[in-house]
Parts: structure tokens; C-alpha cells; sequence
């Protein structure tokens, strides 16, 4: 059993799996090829992503895979709690350049699909944050891309508590905007 919620962004859809709880905590089936199938979702992942984030504030994002190497992700929050982001950048999408943002947790067990054709990132919101995601392709190198986690034409709320100062990679400090990337997506309609 999972609930789906769809989200302003098509595509990029909110997934809830039950949770069977007693006195000695809780059974969650986080990934059924079975059950997504049954709701149109037919995504072959061939990857499982772990990261542990251990300050509040940790900003990693916004990437994305270029074609032939593009990503599907299965995004859910193994441990504390995050800030998921997914930013549409299929050319000619009537949502391009607009933003989605949930938070995911380990309480609340949401997890965020985020297709093919859009950057992801994520902030932490607690120490010791855990994501686990879900990839449709291998990693390379060869075809990654990022855009800046600030991008004031894009205008993500990150929503940091206050006095907390981003931390970032090296790698997504430099990266470049929205106006300067040449999308390799282009929507299908």
C-alpha cells in the first residue's frame, strides 16, 4: 500500500509507503517494482546512492545526469530529516525553471520522484542527515551537470533556520545558472 500525491511539476510526484507499526517499531516496504507498476511508474533503477550529511545546512545540489546517462531518482531520507528540491529544465516545458520542494524525513517516511530532465538537491534540516536514493542509470562522471543552489531566476526558498550558513562543495559553489546552462532535456509533452 502507498499513497501518491502528484505535485505541481509533472512527473515529480510525492510517495508515502505504509508503515505496520507495534511496541517494537515498524515494518515499511520502501520499494516495490510490483506496486509502482500498478500505478504507472516503471522506472528500471540500477543504482542505490547513500550520503550522510552531518552538518544542519548541508546543501548538495542542484545536479543532474546529461543523455545518454540521464537519472531517474527515488529520493527518501534514511535518517533526520531534509529538504528535497526538484527543478524542471526540459526545454520548452511550461514549467521550466520552476521548483518543487518537500521535506522528507525519517518520521514521515515520504519519499520524492524526481524524473529524468530535472536538477535535484536537497538541504539538511538535522545533524546526521541520511538520503538514500534510487537511480535509472549508472553514475558518469562525463555527463553530470549542476546549477547554483541560489540561482535568483529559479528562487528556491531553502528555508535554513536562521544563522545557519550554507555548506557546499567546492564543485557546487562555482556552478554555473540557470541563464548559462544549454539543457541537453527537452520536454515531451
Amino acid at each position: 500500500m502507498i499513497q501518491i500525491e502528484k505535485t505541481p511539476l509533472a512527473g515529480v510526484v510525492i510517495l508515502t509507503p505504509a508503515r505496520f507499526g507495534d511496541t517494537r517499531g515498524f515494518f515499511s516496504e520502501s520499494y516495490s517494482a510490483k506496486v509502482l507498476s500498478e500505478h504507472g511508474i516503471d522506472i528500471p533503477f540500477v543504482q542505490d546512492n547513500h550520503s550522510l550529511s552531518s552538518a544542519i545546512g548541508t546543501i548538495r545540489g542542484l545536479h543532474f545526469q546529461a543523455p545518454p546517462h540521464a537519472q531517474d531518482k527515488l529520493v527518501r531520507c534514511g535518517k533526520g530529516s531534509l529538504f528535497d528540491v526538484a527543478v524542471d529544465i526540459r526545454r520548452g516545458s511550461p514549467t521550466y525553471g520552476q521548483w518543487f520542494g518537500t521535506e522528507l524525513s525519517f518520521e514521515n517516511g515520504r519519499q520524492l520522484l524526481v524524473p529524468a530532465g530535472f536538477a535535484h538537491g536537497f538541504a539538511t534540516r538535522t545533524p546526521d542527515t541520511e538520503i538514500i536514493y534510487k537511480c535509472s542509470d549508472y553514475y558518469a562522471r562525463e555527463t553530470e551537470g549542476a546549477i547554483r543552489w541560489d540561482d535568483p531566476e529559479i528562487g528556491i526558498d531553502w528555508a535554513l533556520p536562521d544563522g545557519v550558513t550554507p555548506l557546499l562543495s567546492d564543485k557546487d559553489a562555482v556552478a554555473g545558472t540557470l541563464a548559462d546552462l544549454d539543457t541537453p532535456f527537452k520536454f515531451e509533452g
